[in-house]
C-alpha cells in the first residue's frame, strides 16, 4: 500500500490510529520515514516519560506529562519563519520542536499508553488539551492551565478584539479533525517556502478527509495556477464558488473563473 492508503487504514481502525495515521502523512513527503520504527522508537520515550511521573491517580496526571516532556526538551517551536518540519511528527520527536498541534499528537499518545484520559480541543489559532470533565485546558507547549479569560486573550492576541469566545471554540476535536488541521498546517507551510508539489499532496488530503471548505478548494486551485494546472484549478473553483457563501468572494472566483482558458479535452 502506499502511504496514503496506510495513512487511511490507520483511520478506519476502531479507534483510530491517530498518532500512526500522522507518522504516514510524514512519509509521504519523506521515503526515509518507517513509521514501524518510529513506534518502536516512541516506547522509550514512553518508558523516559512514566519513569519520571508522580505517584498520583491518572485523572491528574495529564499536567505532569506535559511537564514532563517540557523537561524532556519538547517545546514550541519558534524558528522564523516556521518550517515544515515543525508539523511533521518525526522531525519534532528527533529535534523536540513543533507546532502545538503536533506536540499535541505526542502528548495524546503517550497519555493513550500510558491510560491518562485527555483528549485534544480545536482550538483556534493555538491547538489545546482537555482533561474530560475538567474547568480549564492544558497548553500542549509546557503544560500551562488555561482559564476562560486566558482563552479569551490567547484568542485575541491570534485574531484581534473582535474575535468573540464561543461554545465551537472548546469541542473535543476528533480524529479527521486533527489529521485535516494538521494537513492545512503542512500545506501552509509547504507553500511559505514555495515548495508547491508538498503543498499539493498536503491540499489533496485535507479534501480527502472530507467536509472541506471553500478555502480548501481555493487554496488547491492556487496550487495549480502556480503549477499551470488550469483545468484541474477550473475544477477547485468551481468547487470553492459552490460552497462560498461570502457575496464578495463569490464576485471574485467569478471573475477569476472568466480569465481562465476554456475546458481543453485531451484524446
Amino acid at each position: 500500500m502506499t502511504p496514503r492508503q496506510r495513512f487511511f487504514d490507520c483511520l478506519h481502525r476502531s479507534p483510530p490510529a491517530l498518532f500512526e495515521a500522522a507518522l504516514w502523512m510524514a512519509a509521504e513527503h519523506d521515503k526515509d520515514v518507517d513509521p514501524e520504527a518510529v513506534l518502536q522508537d516512541f516506547k522509550e520515550l514512553q518508558l523516559k516519560v512514566s519513569y519520571g511521573l508522580p505517584m498520583l491517580p491518572v485523572s491528574e496526571l495529564a499536567q505532569p506529562l506535559l511537564r514532563r516532556l517540557n523537561d524532556l526538551g519538547f517545546a514550541k517551536d519558534d524558528f522564523t519563519p516556521l518550517r515544515p518540519q515543525a508539523a511533521l511528527l518525526p522531525k519534532v520527536l528527533q529535534t523536540r520542536r513543533g507546532q502545538p498541534l503536533a506536540l499535541a499528537l505526542i502528548t495524546l499518545e503517550l497519555a493513550r499508553g500510558l491510560e491518562i484520559p485527555l483528549v485534544g480541543v480545536n482550538f483556534p489559532g493555538h491547538f489545546l488539551l482537555r482533561v474530560p470533565g475538567a474547568d480549564h485546558l492544558l497548553d500542549p507547549c509546557g503544560g500551562r492551565r488555561l482559564y476562560p479569560n486566558d482563552w479569551r486573550e490567547l484568542l485575541q492576541r491570534q485574531y484581534g478584539p473582535q474575535m468573540k469566545l464561543n461554545a465551537d471554540h472548546l469541542l473535543t476535536a476528533t480524529p479527521v479533525q486533527m489529521l485535516q488541521r494538521l494537513s492545512r498546517n503542512l500545506r501552509q507551510l509547504h507553500l511559505t517556502h514555495d515548495d508547491f508539489i508538498a503543498a499539493l499532496i498536503d491540499a489533496e488530503r485535507v479534501l480527502e478527509l472530507g467536509d472541506a471548505n471553500a478555502a480548501d478548494y481555493l487554496a488547491r486551485a492556487s496550487l495549480y495556477q502556480r503549477l499551470d494546472c488550469p483545468n484541474a484549478e477550473r475544477f477547485d473553483l468551481e468547487h470553492a464558488l459552490l460552497l462560498s457563501d461570502d457575496p464578495i468572494q463569490r464576485l471574485r472566483l467569478t471573475e477569476r473563473l472568466g480569465h481562465l482558458p476554456p475546458n481543453s479535452v485531451v484524446h
